[in-house]
């Protein structure tokens, strides 16, 4: 079941999720299986007709595996009231730990027309179709993946823009620095 507030983003409007360079979580599946992992080094690549993405995903990660034979994965923008979740899907490896997500309390779910497990309790999310470019995955582990759909939590994002400052604290998206240690996204200054 998709959460109350899960909204509609225009694909033109979808690289806006992640301009301000959070950091997200990453979720693929194949064969039944899904799997979910944080990631700091995730920016948009295009925003123009055809929008894409790309981050970064080590050779080690099950995710990537998952990602690889499926042909598709998710970016999710995960909150200040998440980070002991995305700390935590993003140091225990599926590999070591099958039960990781329940272990860390993640709940999954599929927006309607797509078979890709989106993180619950997120504010933004975005599906995209991978773009095989094989020598950039070997050599520096960087996938790019084209937005085939895109959602926000509309408390915090609405006509294309975020909104942090009228929304509750825990919904503002986190940025990790190092060593567990993130910020979360602070207040709107104009230019």
């Amino acid at each position: 079941m998709q959460p109350e507030h899960f909204t509609a983003v225009p694909l033109d409007k979808s690289y806006r999720l992640l301009n301000h360079g959070p950091t997200v979580l990453v979720s693929a599946a194949y064969g039944g299986i899904s799997n979910v992992m944080a990631a700091a080094w995730a920016c948009v690549l295009d925003f123009g007709q055809s929008p894409k993405v790309t981050v970064v995903l080590d050779k080690a990660t099950y995710t990537r595996e998952l990602l690889m034979a499926s042909g598709e994965f998710a970016l999710q923008l995960p909150t200040k009231a998440m980070v002991s979740l995305t700390v935590g899907v993003g140091s225990d490896s599926a590999k070591e730990v099958p039960d990781k997500l329940s272990k860390h309390g993640v709940e999954l779910f599929t927006a309607t027309g797509s078979n890709v497990p989106l993180v619950a309790g997120c504010v933004g999310w975005l599906v995209c179709k991978r773009v095989p470019e094989p020598h950039n995955e070997q050599t520096f582990d960087l996938f790019i993946g084209e937005v085939v759909s895109a959602w926000a939590d509309e408390r915090v994002f609405q006509g294309g823009r975020w909104h942090f400052e009228a929304a509750p604290d825990e919904l503002r998206t986190i940025h990790h620095v190092a060593g567990g240690q993130f910020y979360a996204t602070g207040e709107s200054v104009q230019g």
